[in-house]
């Protein structure tokens, strides 16, 4: 039981991720439509903060994984 509690709380951490990644590019794309000349700018802005932003997610899966099989 402890084990399986461990791990549904980690997982928990993936679903902000996915909130905010959708945050991002909301407002990436928001950002593109008022301005449309800083496209490039934007969306490199936009790529770095999903990937940095996905990591996290990537860091929960592999915490519950290392709990559920190692712990």
């Amino acid at each position: 039981m402890g084990k399986e509690l461990a791990v549904a709380i980690a997982i928990l951490a993936v679903m902000p991720s996915a909130i905010f990644e959708g945050v991002i590019c909301s407002h990436a794309i928001d950002g593109i439509s008022r301005n449309p000349d800083a496209y490039g700018k934007i969306r490199t802005t936009m790529i770095l903060g999903c990937a940095l932003t996905e990591t996290t997610a990537i860091y929960a899966l592999l915490v519950a994984i290392l709990i559920l099989f190692v712990g």
